[in-house]
């Protein structure tokens, strides 16, 4: 049998058990749909649409556990696919507090997509959560180049510039927060009792 025969033959079951999985979703029954997505992966054990979604459906329901190995298993297959799986595992590793293991995953995001923004901002929480400032100023500085506007990157830059004891740079962020996050400009200086 030829390898098109082959594909061909797995082509209408999987597309119908795809079909019944996004239906499923439509209609909010997610159960159902992780059911499915099972049967999918009895079926076809390496296939990166249902390891992927299988982990967005257990990630939901607090299964991080069982997310974190489909997400592993998915980047063992394919390393390459998507600095989005990474970032995605990465991000369940560091809620465990497997911050060693995060760390790696969030760089491999990054090394993937030079521009995944949440990638270098959850390296930088990462980081600073295993108290590494110095390494955790260099993603977060990269996090506020790719999204200058979003007041969190620079939330962060600042603790970390306190933790340091560096108050010149906090305020001086502050002080560059103040001008389009006042809100968040008024808090960290409440925080550090530090004055722009």
């Amino acid at each position: 049998m030829s390898v098109n025969t082959q594909q061909s033959g797995k082509t209408w079951p999987y597309r119908l058990l795809k079909l019944r999985a996004i239906t499923a979703l439509v209609f909010g029954r997610r159960e159902q749909a992780e059911q499915i997505f099972d049967e999918m992966l009895r079926r076809w054990p390496q296939d990166s649409y249902a390891l992927a979604s299988r982990a967005h459906l257990r990630s939901q329901r607090g299964a991080r556990a069982q997310a974190i190995a489909d997400l592993q298993a998915l980047v063992a297959l394919a390393p390459q696919r998507s600095a989005g799986d990474w970032f995605n595992l990465a991000y369940l590793l560091e809620a465990e507090s497997r911050l060693e293991e995060a760390e790696a995953a969030f760089r491999h995001a990054v090394a993937l997509d030079a521009k995944l923004d949440r990638a270098w901002y959850g390296l930088g929480l990462c980081l600073i959560r295993m108290q590494r400032f110095e390494e955790a100023l260099a993603a977060l500085k990269r996090n506020t180049e790719l999204q200058p506007m979003s007041p969190y990157g620079w939330y962060q830059l600042a603790r970390v510039h306190v933790d340091r004891q560096e108050p010149d740079e906090a305020r001086r962020i502050i002080a560059h927060l103040k001008g389009f996050e006042p809100k968040v400009a008024a808090q960290l200086e409440r925080e550090t009792g530090l004055l722009a």
